[in-house]
């Protein structure tokens, strides 16, 4: 399954409530949702235990709007719009968490 998260962890829960689900497949972080993968950042150790189940994207054009580019964690995949095409066609299921 895939998960959509584009609200901030800082924000709203809704990536607190994803990992807490998730039990393999993968994370797309869009919108505001891209700062969980930056060091440094609050949810950062919650992302780097999921990453033992879970694979984690990042849309760099959010990422990129936002200036963080050059601040994304180890481990984390960033993918263009196409990617995000890719990744959608690529899992059965897709779960937007908002």
């Amino acid at each position: 399954m895939l998960h959509i998260v584009n609200k901030s962890a800082a924000e709203r829960n809704a990536l607190d409530s994803c990992l807490r689900v998730a039990q393999g497949g993968a994370i797309l972080l869009i919108e505001d949702a891209v700062y969980a993968a930056t060091k440094g950042n609050e949810a950062e150790s919650r992302l780097r235990d999921a990453q033992s189940h879970l694979k984690i994207y990042v849309l760099a054009p959010d990422l990129e709007a936002r200036g963080m580019q050059d601040r994304i964690m180890e481990g984390v995949t960033t993918v263009d719009y196409g990617g995000f095409v890719d990744l959608v066609t690529e899992h059965k299921n897709c779960q937007s968490w908002l």
